[in-house]
């Protein structure tokens, strides 16, 4: 047991450490006018504070950080619990997952990247999606996933998808552009009806992980 404990906290303490160079990595690269690898749009790059702000407007730049968050408290104790610690956890493995499934399916390859933009994808899209569910399904801990839980996880991404709306709305800037998001270039059916199927999916997708909570081995 001992051993799982630190294998759990080593496990954790190698993603904290990617995600958070891969973030610090981008942000610098932001600041500096460079390549937002999030970002699959074209044209004239905004100012500094408005590009941050772009940043952390992702789905996939707030999903990391959620993962960033609980991986702290993970290699810190591997049998970490609590009622809002439960909301965090399920809302980083939530939303790494649809950021992974999403990006795999829809946006991967619309725009060519190079040099340390290849890591910083690689990180951000593969590594931390796989490496999070993999160590949730190797060390957990469990269970932990619960109704309520699942009911106060869909606030972020609700408070998101209502976020994105509005600002977009407001500046014409989307985080996602077509085939997904962006209601200037699809329309508002279209746009909210690729938020209801990825809303849908998150809900299957919860529920499968509250089946396998109680289902996998306790830890």
């Amino acid at each position: 047991m001992a051993s799982r404990g630190r294998a759990s906290r080593l496990w954790h303490a190698v993603l904290f450490a990617v995600v958070a160079a891969a973030f610090v990595a981008q942000l610098v690269l932001v600041l500096r006018g460079g390549t937002d690898v999030n970002a699959t749009g074209t044209g004239p790059p905004p100012g500094a504070a408005t590009r941050v702000v772009n940043l952390l407007s992702f789905f996939t730049i707030q999903s990391n950080l959620l993962v960033l968050a609980a991986a702290a408290t993970l290699a810190a104790n591997p049998a970490r619990d609590g009622r809002w610690w439960r909301v965090l956890r399920l809302d980083g493995l939530l939303g790494i997952t649809i950021t992974g499934i999403v990006y795999a399916t829809v946006l991967a390859g619309d725009v060519p990247l190079r040099g340390i933009e290849v890591w910083l994808n690689a990180a951000f899209h593969y590594f931390c999606p796989l490496w999070t569910v993999l160590g949730w399904l190797l060390f957990g801990p469990r269970p932990r996933i619960t109704w309520r839980a699942v009911g106060a996880a869909f606030a972020w991404p609700s408070a998101w998808v209502g976020y994105t709306m509005v600002r977009g709305a407001v500046s014409g800037w989307y985080p996602y552009p077509f085939p997904f998001l962006d209601a200037t270039d699809l329309g508002y059916a279209v746009a909210l009806r690729n938020v209801a199927f990825v809303l849908v999916l998150a809900l299957a997708i919860a529920a499968l992980l509250r089946h396998l909570d109680r289902r996998l081995p306790l830890s």
